[in-house]
């Protein structure tokens, strides 16, 4: 059974151990290794998770199956000060991608939102992301593309996606 449960300070080296499995495999042929690594450094060292925990402004959840970590969310209510819940982050260890595990977790956050007074899900990803076509899939749809400047000349080229949420999660 899966289950999302709130993250705690001490899952962060959890969560950094997962983004470095996870990201050469989901970025490495979209991003040169130079532009990887600052990413990583950027939203991912100690500092940068341990601010991100302390403020508050997102809320991370680790994703388990019994006693198992698959991986881990960070999500933002009132995104924008908006009825929006948005996914920051969603990442998923390589071995549970395709066993429907990102739909259940997809749901699991849907009924997070709706708690929340939600009515939609929001997210960028890489416009050149292969979940891509898992989004659509679960009915999410794209409503803007951006380009996001990061710094050193890097930009983060994403669409962003919103699905409408419904009260039957």
């Amino acid at each position: 059974m899966i289950t999302i449960s709130e993250a705690k300070i001490s899952d962060i080296k959890l969560i950094q151990n997962i983004v470095h499995i996870t990201w050469p495999i989901t970025y490495g042929e979209i991003l040169s290794k130079e532009q990887l690594d600052y990413m990583l450094g950027l939203f991912y060292s100690d500092e940068a998770l341990i601010d991100q925990y302390n403020k508050q402004e997102q809320l991370f959840f680790m994703i388990n199956e019994d006693e198992t970590n698959l991986g881990f969310i960070g999500i933002e209510h009132n995104y924008n000060s908006k009825a929006v819940t948005k996914i920051h982050k969603i990442y998923l260890l390589p071995e549970t991608q395709g066993k429907g595990i990102g739909k259940k977790v997809i749901d699991e956050i849907g009924k997070l939102a709706l708690a929340n007074n939600s009515t939609a899900l929001l997210l960028n990803v890489n416009r050149f992301n292969s979940a891509l076509g898992f989004y659509k899939k679960i009915g999410f749809e794209v409503v803007d593309e951006v380009n996001i400047d990061i710094g050193k000349n890097y930009l983060m080229e994403d669409y962003v996606m919103e699905k409408r949420l419904n009260r039957m999660f």
